[in-house]
């Protein structure tokens, strides 16, 4: 019964808050994502009640494949490719960024472990790639296992607070000192308002031949990887699910599908539910002081000189955090982020470069750990 109530909750909460947006100023005001977020927060820290992990992994972890594609059907690949220049640009900067924060950590807090300069190149490799990036890094340098849990816990800690910036005043920070995004195109007056106005029929059977189609997509990406990898690999699933996604958005047929845009806005609040329920405040009382230091300095380096860099370069402020957001969290964080921000058109731009990063990531977390070992 209580799978039940919490698969409820994950699925039925967004729903309810994308109806109130609606009516109620401050709840539009604050963001559905934010508020999903909180909720999910709420849910899973509640006295006396502890949700099923496993349920909630299940859920955000069927709810990002699902968006990915419902959100790129309508996408303008054209008009997207103008975007290109300044997103490689600003996700270099990023990857340099952490390549920089990590080394600098690393020397300064040198003493406080023998491992210090492996911790520095397995959080190379999550901030430019993913955790299994960072754990990839880990089990070349062969890590003790106790560093290697301290360190995948402080980063999951870390992580939850600056998502929490990112989703809520980030972009009003990022303004004082970047330049706003040229002529974005707005995610509720673009998509979810006017894809659900209009006649119930086509609009149901529209959204039933975009989630049929998504699910086939996902389907496809699964099997493929399955057949040439023997197993199921996230970033080759997601890489080819993206770019199959973007082939059929260049059929019109697909590209007007109605609904399509505002069934992959919910599957992505869904996602930010499931996702706040992981955030256990006592994850934060098992990291070590210094494993937790050592983490927040990371992150608080990195992005500090990543924003430096894009003002230097000239960099717009929504692209600079949609790869700050690639590089340190990946493509699932790409569309609640983009969500938050108000602009659509950064979808296909935190896809890109997190894929990308999944890529180098390893590599350059090597780099740096071999170029820092004593």
């Amino acid at each position: 019964m209580t799978a039940v109530l919490q698969v409820l909750a994950l699925v039925g909460f967004p729903g309810l808050v994308l109806f109130a947006a609606r009516h109620v100023r401050l709840l539009a005001w604050v963001g559905p994502v934010v508020v999903c977020y909180g909720f999910g927060i709420l849910l899973g820290n509640l006295p006396g009640w502890s949700p099923d992990v496993k349920l909630s992994l299940t859920v955000s972890e069927a709810a990002v494949p699902l968006a990915i594609p419902l959100l790129l059907f309508s996408t303008d690949v054209p008009r997207w490719s103008r975007l290109a220049r300044p997103t490689l640009v600003s996700f270099a900067l990023a990857c340099v960024s952490a390549m920089v924060g990590a080394a600098g950590v690393g020397w300064l807090l040198k003493d406080g472990s023998d491992e210090w300069w492996k911790m520095s190149g397995m959080l190379v490799g999550v901030y430019t790639g993913g955790t299994a990036n960072m754990n990839a890094v880990g089990l070349a340098l062969r890590v003790r296992e106790e560093t290697l849990i301290l360190l995948n816990t402080a980063d999951i800690v870390v992580g939850a607070v600056y998502l929490l910036f990112l989703v809520t005043v980030a972009q009003r920070v990022a303004l004082v000192f970047l330049r706003p995004f040229p002529n974005p195109s707005g995610w509720v007056d673009g998509g979810e308002a006017s894809e659900t106005a209009g006649p119930l029929a086509p609009l149901a059977r529209g959204m039933a031949l975009a989630l049929g189609l998504a699910a086939g997509l996902v389907g496809v990406s699964v099997g493929a990887s399955w057949l040439a990898l023997g197993g199921l690999e996230p970033p080759v699933v997601l890489l080819l699910l993206t770019s199959l996604s973007l082939g059929a958005s260049f059929v019109p047929a697909v590209r007007r599908l109605p609904g399509s845009y505002a069934l992959g806005d919910y599957a992505l609040l869904v996602f930010c539910v499931a996702v706040g329920t992981l955030a256990d405040a006592s994850r934060l009382r098992d990291t070590g002081a210094f494993v937790f230091l050592f983490c927040a300095g990371v992150v608080l380096a990195s992005v500090v000189l990543h924003f430096a860099l894009a003002a230097l370069f000239r960099i717009d402020a929504d692209t600079a955090l949609i790869t700050s957001t690639a590089t340190i969290f990946g493509p699932p964080f790409i569309g609640p982020v983009a969500r938050a921000l108000g602009n659509r058109e950064l979808v296909v731009s935190g896809l890109t470069t997190g894929l990308m990063g999944y890529a180098v990531g390893t590599y350059l977390g090597l780099a740096v750990a071999w170029w820092l070992r004593p």
